[in-house]
């Protein structure tokens, strides 16, 4: 007490007079002793003279730590320092000396996680403790950080798990052979139950089929099985415990469970698992280790969830989990996707779960009339079928490519959901996240576009991915079939201006099956879609000119101006389209009409006449009258073959909405082969009508003398008053009211056929070059005189095909008298009786004027006149074919 009393008149302060600078004095602030006096350890200094004299006494912790140092000095480090070996530790070796820190303290030399590396500082290897008194350690440190106790200590920070003096003690380290020992023979088992509590009504009984208890409740050592710093799980080589289940449930002599499953365990599936390090315990949790038979006990199903968690979660939120825990039957569990003991890895080629094994795998129950597919009720069947022609099934397996979008890709692997749920990944509004994943750069022009989220006027209509690409079935984009596809994709929410795209020359060549003209996205664009009053938009007034020239490379802003979706139906929007359409239509209507009235009149009359005059063949070596040279039956014959090509490439290009216009349409070879013959018989067909104005030309020199008689004369084939009055003739005759006219080498109804050619070669050729080339003419025409030259093209080649192949055939080869066929233009010769009864005032005038015998000639031999029928039969059968289909439509399909 005296001491104490001296030494309470020394304080820190005194000492900090020389020490306030050193770190450990700063250290000695924050430690245990922070608030005792320095001359409290150091009690020498009690009643010094300062500056004191050095070195200072070694201090003596059992001052304050009577129980620490005894345990101590009964120690092997006790012992060792009491026999003045050097190395042997002191209480500052393992605690410091002014910055010992509390146990608890993360910064403490002995906290939890530092006892092994304060241990190892001495009993590792190479240190002067195992060198210099030659101790063998046998890798002390470096097996414990290797050990079920290290493991947990250093890898998962838990610091309850044991450290060296869990097993040594802290102070009392004695050798195992010291019957005080913590890890003496009898201690060992006492020591571990400090943890291990319960050892043994959970430890299991049988190990190598050997009891682990030989002698009731004698529990074994545990440094027997376990080694002391190489304790692992089991002191046995990983699979032993396995192997202990295997020796029931492998070999030929397998019971099988309650329900009728087998109860076989194939060892070999076991060792290529993905669980091979797993034991069977590990999933079958329910085992007992105390009793012999273990699984005796098991009674419910494997539980994913002890190491899988998120996946099982997400799976009990699918309609898969939903099912399994409705206690359905065809509800799929973690075992029937992955397998029960080979459970492979993903990218394990043999694993059902490898990319190219998924579709098989979902098909297993997704295939037609499998269990789940018969749940569908949608209009979607065939899903397994159909992604294996998709773009991505071919992909994925007949390409290999692992990288591409499967099943699991789109549905989730455990989260399957029906697309109708906001929280599927296939729900309309979470698809396109879905397809970003792998198609980025596209989604993000899809999020700037008008069918984005948000930015339609009606949300709920805005398409997503599978709106026109489809779920299952996805095609390539540059593949024929995709493009025409697209068209009616579009149209689903575009009808009406679906509509007026099929009645432009895109749209009709798009029925015919040609490929290559421009669809909706080529103008619009596919996944950038922007209004037109974007800047942005690909039809903006500032880009148009740039997107027609992806195709007409001679475009230019006139161009442009060409009506994309225009219709005759809007008198204010479109008036020149409106009146160029239905001025067509009442030129067309008022045509037939006139023509149809005319050749109903005349159909009595010339049922009379065939009566009284029926048709008799030619006499042998009866002269006949020629009447066409050779140059015109040629002209004729060649315009036949040009006409009847321009009107069935044609008429299948106008009503192309048809089976019977795209069939023809295949027959001819598709729409480049009809478009090429169509331009090559407009072309001939220009060259006849020059070669034929060239005739005239030399006629009017050599048999008519000059122009009046070419225009006014008797044989004129232009109209004169004589034609007018021949009509009011012919009209009163049909009604009985006169006699038939004394027509003469021209009648009337033969001119308007012959100027009916005139009109339609000016209008429809005009028209068709500007179609043709229609670059080449909006540099100086706007671009919707395009729209109007469609039209009176379209309708005036209609008007032409009509009128040929009704009225014109009825005229020439149909009419009673003259039916079926009426060979004149093809031979160039009449008889003198057919003459005398149709043209009277013409037989009449030859005759007077010497003229008729120089133009008699012998009839064509008989099998000249048949090659020239089968030749017009050819004709008139396609011309009358054409004209069925195109009166079928104009009733019952007409758009």
């Amino acid at each position: 007490m005296i001491f104490a009393a001296e030494a309470a008149a020394v304080e820190n302060s005194d000492c900090l007079t020389c020490h306030e600078d050193k770190v450990y004095i700063k250290e000695f602030d924050a430690s245990v002793h922070g608030a005792v006096k320095c001359v409290s350890c150091h009690i020498e200094l009690g009643n010094s003279e300062f500056p004191h004299n050095t070195p200072l006494a070694p201090v003596n912790c059992g001052s304050c730590h009577s129980t620490q140092e005894a345990q101590f000095s009964e120690s092997l480090h006790g012992k060792a320092l009491g026999r003045g070996d050097d190395l042997a530790p002191r209480c500052r070796n393992c605690h410091g000396t002014h910055d010992i820190l509390p146990i608890k303290d993360p910064g403490s030399k002995i906290s939890a996680l530092r006892i092994p590396f304060v241990c190892g500082s001495c009993h590792s290897e190479g240190t002067k403790v195992t060198t210099q008194r030659e101790i063998h350690q046998d890798h002390i440190l470096e097996n414990y950080s290797e050990s079920i106790h290290g493991e947990g200590l250093f890898k998962k920070g838990l610091i309850v798990s044991a450290t060296c003096v869990s097993c040594h003690s802290s102070h009392q380290i004695l050798h195992p052979s010291d019957p005080r020992s913590t890890i003496a023979k009898e201690n060992v088992v006492k020591t571990c139950l400090k943890c291990h509590a319960q050892i043994e009504s959970v430890h299991r009984k049988v190990i190598n089929g050997e009891l682990w208890e030989k002698k009731p409740q004698s529990i074994p050592i545990c440094v027997d099985c376990h080694q002391p710093h190489k304790a692992r799980k089991v002191f046995y080589d990983q699979g032993v415990a396995d192997m202990d289940c295997l020796v029931c449930h492998t070999g030929t002599d397998i019971r099988s469970s309650a329900d009728g499953r087998s109860l076989h365990v194939d060892a070999g599936e076991l060792k290529r698992s993905m669980h091979s390090k797993t034991a069977c315990a590990k999933c079958h949790s329910d085992v007992t280790p105390s009793k012999v038979r273990s699984c005796e006990t098991i009674k419910n199903k494997v539980d994913c969830a002890v190491c899988h968690g998120d996946q099982v979660v997400q799976y009990k939120q699918s309609t898969h989990g939903k099912l399994h825990s409705q206690k359905d039957t065809n509800a799929p569990y973690c075992k029937d996707c992955h397998g029960k003991h080979l459970m492979m890895g993903r990218q394990d080629p043999a694993s059902p779960t490898y990319p190219t094994n998924v579709p098989v795998l979902c098909g297993s129950c997704h295939r037609e009339n499998n269990k789940a597919a018969v749940r569908y009720t949608g209009k979607e069947h065939e899903i397994p079928e159909r992604y294996v022609e998709s773009i991505h099934g071919k992909g994925l397996l007949k390409s290999g490519l692992v990288v591409t979008a499967m099943c699991t890709s789109c549905h989730t692997a455990h989260k399957e959901l029906p697309a109708a749920d906001p929280e599927s990944s296939v729900n309309k509004k979470n698809i396109a996240a879905t397809c970003a994943k792998c198609h980025k750069g596209v989604y993000e022009k899809y999020q700037r576009s008008i069918h984005a989220p948000g930015k339609g006027r009606d949300p709920d209509k805005l398409p997503a991915c599978d709106g026109c690409h489809s779920a299952h079935s996805i095609k390539r984009t540059d593949m024929a079939s995709f493009r025409f596809e697209i068209m009616n994709v579009c149209g689903k929410c575009h009808q009406d201006i679906a509509k007026t795209y099929f009645e432009t020359f895109h749209g009709k060549v798009t029925n015919l099956g040609y490929n290559k003209t421009a669809k909706c996205h080529d103008c619009h664009g596919a996944h950038d879609i922007l209004p037109v009053s974007d800047p942005e938009s690909s039809l903006s007034r500032g880009k148009i000119i740039s997107t027609c020239q992806k195709c007409h490379p001679g475009a230019t802003r006139r161009f442009a101006g060409y009506l994309t979706h225009a219709t005759h139906h809007d008198p204010k929007k479109y008036p020149w389209i409106f009146l160029t359409f239905w001025s067509m239509t009442a030129l067309l209507v008022g045509t037939f009409a006139a023509s149809g009235i005319h050749t109903l009149m005349w159909l009595p009359r010339s049922l009379e006449m065939r009566r009284e005059h029926p048709p008799r063949p030619p006499r042998p070596g009866e002269k006949q009258y020629i009447r066409f040279s050779l140059l015109d039956r040629i002209l004729h014959g060649t315009m036949i073959v040009c006409f009847l090509t321009l009107a069935t490439t044609g008429m299948t290009l106008k009503f192309s909405y048809t089976s019977w216009a795209m069939f023809v349409s295949r027959i001819i070879g598709g729409v480049e082969v009809s478009g090429f013959l169509h331009r090559l018989a407009a072309v001939i067909l220009a060259g006849i009508f020059s070669v034929h104005v060239w005739d005239l030309l030399r006629r009017k020199r050599k048999e008519m003398g000059g122009w009046k008689k070419m225009f006014v004369g008797p044989d004129t084939i232009l109209f004169t008053l004589n034609d007018m009055r021949q009509i009011i003739a012919t009209l009163k005759w049909y009604v009985g009211k006169g006699q038939r006219p004394q027509y003469g080498k021209w009648t009337y109804w033969e001119k308007f056929d012959y100027f009916a050619v005139f009109w339609g070669i000016t209008i429809i050729g005009s028209s068709g070059l500007m179609l043709w080339f229609p670059e080449l003419f909006t540099h100086i025409l706007p671009g919707w005189l395009v729209n109007v030259a469609t039209i009176i093209h379209s309708d005036e080649a209609l008007l032409a095909v009509g009128f040929i192949f009704t009225v014109h055939f009825f005229n020439t080869h149909f009419r009673p008298e003259k039916f079926p066929m009426d060979t004149v233009i093809f031979t160039g010769r009449v008889s003198l009786e057919d003459m005398k009864k149709e043209r009277p005032a013409e037989y009449e005038a030859l005759m007077a004027s010497g003229e008729l015998e120089k133009r008699l000639v012998e009839p064509m031999p008989p099998r000249t006149v048949r090659t020239i029928k089968v030749f017009a039969w050819m004709a008139l059968s396609i011309g009358l074919g054409l004209t069925v289909c195109i009166i079928y439509t104009m009733i019952f399909s007409y758009k």
